[in-house]
């Protein structure tokens, strides 16, 4: 382990001696801080650690290569790279970060199918070889930058389960036209070694899966007849990590379509099986608690009347309202909330107040000057005050990296723990150290 760790977890790691339950940590940590009403969130590092073993255990023939674009903050990359993960980066800087840490580069996928030159040229100058593409172009790009590359034919599954977030009609390459791809890739005397697919972010049917699999089966085989050596499949990401109750398409449920998948269409040694998990391994670790700043009450018309008197319409209406209880807090769409513009009442609200208060309509607004910074409406909430906090579980997945500068709104402060057992799982020879560090010593 480097110094850089050692400084990281003396800077940003909080060891805690057992789990705790998140709330209580949020409500612990805002009676800290006090006066400081800035947005902050804790990074249950503890949690990553113990989804490795999930993975571990459901997926044992297939390596990881974490998405780096899901979550970067450095203690998640380097935690992860010391767990043994591989990683998938889309970016130079992405795989500036990772190759920083030490990882081999045969432990990185450029799994971005279009690749800046110049990105593609630092790929080649520091031996990151194993690459995505899924046109004619990328093909003529890498010949010309990178003819040793080792390419996987990414295709794009084509059934219509249901997906939160679908990524067909930006990428991937139809499976019968894979064919004229490889040819192609033969007559430019590239290395095609596999292919990917990825059934799309927020997948809600796990036979998603299975089709895709047959389908990469297909290509697979064209691959083989046409003399690529093929050993790789790539079986993309989509699995979901967040911790919800009774949540319908759970990774239990996915995980066993795809083992049985890759029995029935990938048996053998023969070929290597990776994925590209990302909200799997971050969405539960991370909570941001968001401070009330201000806080209207509002009548929101629900019906309109015009009554009737012996049969004959009246020149005047009756209009029934219902008072809104409008909060606003200190972050929002701009800041770690832009997924609400994608799926409205994604995020769940939690709060302080006891579970038999009386409840009241409700809509929680972020700070800026935006009238769409709306993070949830419609939902019940008890009275709450100005200052009084808001948390949101679940919020470790795609929420960082999306932040702007928009109204230069306070950015989230960064708070790390790790159960003490759990980090020295990982870091066996640095028990005493860490232990010192996390005193001040």
């Amino acid at each position: 382990m480097t110094n850089y760790v050692r400084k990281s977890i003396k800077s940003l790691f909080e060891l805690v001696e057992k789990q705790h339950c998140i709330d209580s940590l949020i409500k612990e940590k805002t009676n800290q801080i006090g006066a400081d009403e800035n947005p902050f969130f804790i990074g249950d590092l503890g949690d990553i650690i113990r989804k490795h073993k999930i993975w571990q255990k459901s997926f044992p023939t297939v390596v990881p290569f974490y998405a780096v674009k899901c979550n970067d903050f450095y203690p998640v990359l380097r935690l992860m790279a010391d767990m043994g993960l591989s990683f998938d980066c889309a970016s130079k800087i992405e795989i500036q970060k990772i190759l920083d840490l030490g990882v081999d580069p045969t432990r990185i996928i450029y799994a971005n199918p279009y690749k800046q030159i110049s990105f593609l040229k630092y790929a080649a100058d520091y031996d990151v070889a194993m690459m995505t593409f899924d046109c004619d172009d990328e093909l003529e790009k890498i010949k010309e930058v990178y003819p040793a590359a080792k390419l996987v034919l990414r295709i794009c599954p084509q059934t219509n389960h249901k997906v939160k977030h679908p990524l067909k009609r930006k990428f991937g390459c139809h499976p019968f036209k894979a064919s004229q791809l490889l040819k192609y890739a033969k007559e430019l005397t590239l290395n095609v070694i596999g292919v990917s697919f990825h059934v799309g972010s927020g997948c809600q049917e796990a036979e998603a899966y299975r089709a895709a699999t047959e389908e990469s089966r297909y290509v697979f085989d064209i691959g083989l007849a046409m003399g690529f050596d093929m050993t790789l499949l790539n079986i993309g990401g989509g699995y979901p990590g967040r911790s919800v109750p009774n949540d319908k398409n759970t990774f239990k449920e996915i995980s066993t379509v795809v083992n049985k998948s890759l029995d029935k269409y990938f048996n053998g040694n023969d070929v290597r099986i990776i994925a590209e998990p990302g909200q799997f391994y971050v969405s539960s670790a991370f909570t941001i608690a968001t401070n009330i700043i201000s806080k209207k009450i509002v009548d929101k018309e629900i019906e309109n009347i015009t009554p009737v008197s012996d049969g004959e319409l009246h020149g005047f209406t009756d209009t029934l309202y219902k008072q809104i209880r409008m909060y606003y807090v200190n972050d929002g769409i701009y800041g770690c909330f832009f997924d609400c513009l994608l799926y409205p009442g994604w995020f769940v609200p939690s709060h302080f107040k006891d579970d038999d208060e009386k409840v009241y309509d409700s809509a929680i607004w972020g700070p800026t000057c935006d009238a769409v910074d709306l993070i949830i409406e419609n939902i019940n909430l008890p009275d709450l005050k100005r200052g009084e906090w808001i948390y949101f579980k679940n919020m470790g997945a795609y929420a960082f990296q999306c932040v702007t500068s928009f109204n230069s709104m306070p950015k989230v402060k960064e708070y790390f723990i790790c159960e003490r057992v759990l980090l020295e799982e990982i870091y066996p020879l640095e028990q005493s150290r860490l232990i010192k560090t996390t005193q001040g010593e």
